[in-house]
């Protein structure tokens, strides 16, 4: 997601308890084709560039990035009165001076995402960490919370959950597989683990980042930058775990998500009714019927 544009942690364990799926006012749905969400409210087609998706806990307010002027904002549409408000800024970290993106919410209710604010006032390298605010009762957030145990000097971005609490990312630090590589992090305790790489079946030589899972866990659906396989300069690849739980050799998407340009952040709806992810300056969404066989035999 970062080569486009040039190129929260609970007091308490995450409960095992299974969450409800939202009812979501969706707006008229795709057919059998990919198609911009939401036009002129999150995918505008003007100045800006869209990207991200995340639908609130209660399905009522959907979050996304707008990159404008050199900078990224959270916004966040909210379903009111019958219909999908204006985007505003979703007031996500509170300055101006830095950039937030790449909004998700957590099995813990916290909004997740990631700011190159730094961490305190020794903190003098400007990369991108993972950081975390809950929704306070009167409708604004807490203060920003850095992911220490996952986050180091290098950049770190693009949550998403399993069910069970563990948290996949992006980063660039040293020591991976290729200029950027997708980890994990169990939680445990209440605290998230030393993070993990996905191995060599999912992390190569190129840049791999913006990793989508299932509360299951059964696939992943990510972006690789140049990889062999894909039409465009970042494609969407997915792969699946076999019976053991291992990952299997990932495969391009296919032509209805790649094109010759740049696709990233992933992202399936609560009720996994539908696919979204970003591509010409703008947010996608698809039904997963469309998806490959493999995907829709593995949703939860």
């Amino acid at each position: 997601m970062k080569q486009l544009l040039i190129i929260l942690i609970a007091a308490t364990t995450v409960s095992c308890t299974p969450r409800k799926t939202p009812e979501i006012p969706y707006p008229q749905p795709p057919n059998d084709s990919v198609i911009s969400f939401l036009p002129g409210i999150v995918s505008t087609g003007k100045d800006t560039i869209d990207f991200n998706a995340t639908f609130s806990p209660d399905g009522r307010a959907f979050y996304f990035t707008r990159s404008q002027n050199r900078k990224w904002d959270i916004h966040v549409t909210r379903f009111e009165n019958g219909h999908w408000t204006k985007a505003v800024k979703a007031g996500v970290g509170e300055n101006d001076e830095y950039s937030e993106a790449d909004p998700m919410f957590g099995p813990d209710g916290a909004l997740y995402y990631i700011s190159d604010r730094p961490r305190n006032d020794a903190d003098t390298l400007r990369d991108f960490d993972i950081w975390r605010v809950k929704p306070m009762t009167n409708g604004g957030w807490s203060a920003p919370e850095n992911i220490t145990e996952v986050n180091t000097d290098s950049t770190e971005y693009y949550v998403s959950f399993a069910g069970d609490g563990t948290m996949y990312f992006a980063s660039s630090r040293a020591g991976g597989y290729g200029a950027e590589d997708i980890y994990k992090s169990r939680r445990v305790n209440g605290t998230y683990t030393t993070p993990e790489n996905l191995g060599p079946q999912i992390n190569t030589k190129y840049s791999d980042h913006d990793p989508y899972l299932p509360i299951n866990e059964k696939f992943i659906i990510y972006t690789s930058v140049d990889r062999p396989g894909g039409p465009g300069q970042g494609d969407l690849f997915f792969a699946t775990k076999d019976e053991n739980g291992n990952w299997q050799e990932s495969k391009p998407m296919g032509s209805k998500f790649n094109t010759p340009t740049y696709e990233y952040c992933s992202y399936l709806s609560p009720d996994h009714k539908y696919f979204f992810f970003s591509s010409r300056g703008d947010v996608k969404w698809s039904r997963t019927e469309i998806l490959p066989n493999e995907l829709i035999r593995s949703l939860p």
